[in-house]
């Protein structure tokens, strides 16, 4: 059995590579960067060929410049919703019985600073929410003409793959390098915003869980319980041996993007899958560096 991944050298298409390979699956991977097969989503034909030679019995499409700002609008636009149109044309076309995952996001909804479900409504609240919508209209158009298409909301995770731009990384970075002698200064934004903090390999387990069923074609995967970034600095620092009020400094003129983002994971969880990484074992896996730590 077949699988291709877009995206495979994210933490998600990490983390999702090893399991299915685990299980027997023949995975091929596609990304830009790292060592795979170099297949760009704006090009429709390189798309419809991958996927008419592979035949493969799931597609997940996981590529995304995992950022907001405005300035990665034309990436994001061909990387999410270009490239969702080419994927499930050419599996139209070429390869009707394969099953596809199109990854959403929590920051494509309306957010009322109450838990998010899968039918509250869309807000385009940035560049990024924008092609995320688009997407997950194309699946459903695709959908109407008999193609399995799926759609993951995921909310924030985590693993020991994060670069140091995401601030989770940050602080158990500078926490770990600070516990080990360092006098450095930590510079954070707003620590009351609260959010989810669940493992990347966690939540692939959850995609698999959706896709394999035939009932439910769009879920919300989260942990659905939201912790605030102080919650993140007291217990990194706490690992180090360290006081995180000692060695951090409030960065001045920062505003948050909001003030809550956690699920509802109800759905998923009708399913039979929940996350099961603690709050206290990802920030030890993330300082680490080891994603087998419980």
């Amino acid at each position: 059995m077949k699988a291709i991944i877009f995206g495979a050298n994210g933490q998600d298409g990490y983390y999702l590579k090893a399991l299915l390979e685990e299980e027997g699956m023949e995975v091929t991977g596609i990304s830009r960067r790292g060592g795979f097969l170099r297949v760009s989503l704006t090009d429709r034909e390189g798309v419809a060929a991958l996927i008419k030679e592979q035949q493969p019995a799931y597609i997940f499409h996981l590529a995304a410049d995992s950022t907001t700002k405005h300035t990665a609008l034309w990436d994001n636009h061909d990387t999410i919703a270009t490239g969702t149109l080419a994927i499930l044309e050419a599996v139209k076309d070429h390869s009707s019985h394969s099953k596809v995952l199109i990854s959403g996001s929590g920051l494509q909804f309306e957010n009322h600073n109450r838990p998010i479900k899968e039918n509250d409504a869309f807000e385009a609240r940035d560049a990024y929410s924008v092609s995320r919508i688009q997407s997950v209209y194309a699946a459903r158009y695709y959908r109407s003409l008999g193609l399995k298409v799926y759609v993951s909301y995921f909310f924030n995770h985590d693993s020991p793959l994060r670069s140091e731009r995401h601030v989770s990384k940050k602080i158990a970075m500078a926490a770990k390098r600070i516990g080990a002698g360092s006098i450095e200064r930590l510079q954070i934004g707003d620590i009351s915003v609260k959010k989810e903090w669940a493992f990347a390999g966690d939540i692939v387990k959850g995609i698999l869980t959706l896709v394999r069923q035939d009932k439910i074609f769009e879920a919300i995967i989260g942990s659905g319980t939201g912790y605030t970034i102080e919650e993140w600095l007291e217990v990194c620092f706490g690992i180090a041996g360290k006081n995180w009020k000692d060695h951090t400094d409030q960065q001045p003129g920062f505003k948050a993007e909001y003030r809550q983002l956690v699920s509802d994971p109800a759905l998923i969880h009708s399913l039979g899958w929940k996350a099961e990484t603690s709050f206290e074992a990802l920030a030890k896996m993330m300082m680490t560096g080891d994603s087998q730590t419980s």
